[in-house]
């Protein structure tokens, strides 16, 4: 488990499945802090939606895919990310604005993944359970890159996985 404490409004942003799970809830600050120390960034977002502007580094490997007009588990996910990092590695993952990075975080604990974070907040930001907006990383003002290396893109890292 990463060893930073979650206090105040961060334990109250942790969901269900992270509590029974053991994921940790981080805020962009925390995130930003983790993948400066040598965590690998997951944004678990559609590659359509990773195009659009993703956290500086990160990696594409989609936990839903869209298709038919809605969207659907991608099968891969768990073999994917399981085929290109360490069980022990520090993940943070992340989606649009918290729902998909749950599950995301979920399935890679299940997985035996032991140092998941989420930045629960999402890329674009959520609303709390009163309905006050919750700001991501976008919203912040934070660097945002639009170009990604190969090696960033969710087909480059299923080529890595060898999918």
């Amino acid at each position: 488990m990463l060893d930073h404490p979650l206090t105040g409004p961060t334990l109250a942003r942790v969901t269900a499945t992270a509590k029974v799970l053991g994921v940790k809830i981080v805020t962009t600050d925390e995130a930003e802090t983790l993948v400066s120390a040598g965590a690998t960034f997951i944004d678990v977002r559609t590659p359509e939606e990773f195009a659009d502007g993703h956290v500086p580094g990160a990696i594409n490997v989609p936990v839903s895919l869209s298709q038919g007009g809605g969207m659907v588990p991608n099968a891969e996910f768990v073999d994917v990310v399981s085929a290109v990092l360490e069980k022990g590695a520090t993940l943070v993952v992340s989606c649009k604005a918290g729902g998909r990075s749950a599950r995301a975080g979920a399935l890679l604990e299940q997985a035996g993944f032991t140092n998941v974070a989420d930045m629960s907040v999402g890329f674009d930001g959520r609303r709390d359970q009163f309905g006050r907006a919750q700001p991501g990383w976008r919203q912040e003002g934070r660097t945002i890159e639009m170009e990604a290396t190969d090696e960033q893109t969710y087909a480059g890292v299923r080529r890595r996985a060898g999918r």
